[in-house]
């Protein structure tokens, strides 16, 4: 490998004016993410402003079989963006640009570096809506939604990042800059690249714009507020909701601790009952709020038929926000009380009920404690595993094998092991339960297609 004093002079020759850091000191935030505690040290991090500027680094770093780690706000749970064979840190920041939103064809334009709140406020000045709200949505990027399939609560009713996605800028490994797809609703013409990209992680290609669809804002939003005395009942009542008339926007399920640990991190009120063990926060949006009252009215007969002990309805907009607050700060405010590794498991929804149980076995016979909480309407439960006074020999050795159950398990019941967070670094290992060696054939196929000098995110669960 050519020395990296010398491909930053080649850097700094092809692009004047790039901006870059090479110092380590200054390069340590580019070295983790949110996954856990990992810290991979990069050899170079650089901010290019265009597409042009990417291709020309990428097209250098091919030359001389350099490493390239895309980076986008690095909220990531997965470890995909992590440098772990040093290398070129990517990072998009700098590509941040709304390009354009069309409310004739009700799109908008991006590039893969904008924070998806931002895209949602850019378009709802126009009374339009882009729907995936990530946990992470006031942080993180398009770009790395995208190369995670990104979902949120939203999920149930809307889908994931996948379904609104209608084209891409994609710079491949060589440099050439394509285009995947059409703007347009219905695209029948060969094989759908867009979509190969989407999820793909960093390995085939740079996606530095984005085409996505939007829809017409809803004007009103309900939330409704249900307590259980045990988790199988939330679990439960959840696809009976979904097999009634009456259609939630988001279901989301919340354990006790999670909510507790929540509320006091962040210092926010949330409406706690004693004999509570977890609860379930549904959401009703729309244009009438005479419907949203309806609809909420409608699945108390419903919860009260799997022992709901107390359903409250948002009294008002600032309430709402707090509840919500409380909701998707948990995954962020568990890890600060303990070092903790966080499961993305996902299950036809009718199996929540023995997941969360299968869970909690399993931690029984391993010693450890699990905050669990996630999206109920789409069966992705997120299982954080708390370190607490497990030896590190315990958290090394036995948790993997917990894990593997915990996955295996998943497999059985016609699930897998991620449902919005990826695979990179952390999940790598456990493909095998979900793919075999077919599978794994046919990826490596399309990978060395793409980039046959493998330069792109080396290290991870294709290398």
């Amino acid at each position: 490998m050519k020395p990296i004093q010398e491909i930053i002079f080649e850097f700094q020759n092809a692009i004047p004016g790039l901006e870059l850091i090479s110092n380590s000191l200054d390069m340590k935030e580019y070295g983790s993410d949110y996954t856990e505690d990992l810290y991979f040290s990069p050899a170079i991090v650089c901010f290019p402003r265009s597409t042009e500027e990417v291709s020309t680094l990428i097209k250098i770093c091919n030359q001389h079989s350099f490493p390239v780690y895309t980076r986008g706000a690095g909220t990531g749970l997965s470890g995909a963006c992590l440098p772990v064979r040093n290398g070129l840190v990517l990072s998009t920041k700098k590509l941040n640009k709304i390009l354009d939103i069309d409310t004739k064809n009700l799109t908008v334009t991006v590039e893969s570096g904008v924070v998806n709140a931002i895209i949602k406020q850019a378009v709802e000045a126009y009374g339009l809506y882009y729907p995936p709200d990530p946990a992470s949505q006031g942080s993180c990027s398009i770009g790395g939604n995208l190369a995670h399939g990104a979902g949120g609560p939203r999920a149930v009713k809307y889908g994931t990042t996948r379904d609104y996605v209608l084209n891409l800028e994609v710079v491949l490994p060589t440099g050439d800059i394509i285009w995947t797809g059409a703007n347009t609703l219905k695209n029948s013409t060969g094989f759908s690249l867009t979509h190969l990209m989407i999820g793909s992680e960093g390995m085939l290609g740079i996606i530095t714009k984005a085409v996505l669809k939007l829809i017409p804002k809803p004007t009103q939003e309900l939330l409704l507020l249900a307590a259980f005395s045990n988790l199988e009942d939330s679990a439960s009542a959840v696809n009976a909701v979904l097999l009634s008339k009456f259609k939630p926007c988001a279901i989301e399920l919340m354990e006790k601790s999670g909510i507790e640990i929540s509320m006091n991190a962040t210092q926010t009120p949330f409406p706690t009952h004693e004999s509570a063990e977890a609860y379930l926060l549904f959401a009703f949006d729309g244009f009438e709020g005479e419907d949203l009252f309806e609809q909420a009215e409608g699945i108390y007969e419903i919860l009260d038929g799997f022992n709901a002990i107390e359903i409250l309805p948002s009294p008002n907009a600032d309430v709402a926000a707090q509840w919500w607050k409380v909701r998707r700060s948990i995954g962020e405010t568990v890890k600060q009380i303990s070092p903790y590794k966080e499961e993305d498991t996902v299950v036809p929804r009718s199996e929540m009920p023995t997941l969360l149980r299968k869970v909690k076995e399993i931690g029984s016979r391993y010693g450890f404690q699990s905050v669990c909480y996630g999206h109920a309407g789409d069966g992705n439960l997120h299982v954080n595993i708390l370190k607490n006074n497990l030896t590190d020999e315990q958290w090394n050795v036995e948790i993997p094998k917990a894990i593997k159950e915990v996955f295996e398990y998943c497999k059985k019941v016609g699930g897998t092991i991620s449902g919005e967070h990826g695979i990179g670094l952390v999940q790598k290992d456990y493909l095998p339960i979900v793919f075999g060696e077919t599978h794994f054939k046919l990826m490596h196929g399309i990978k060395n297609t793409f980039d046959p000098n493998h330069i792109l995110n080396p290290g991870k669960w294709l290398n």
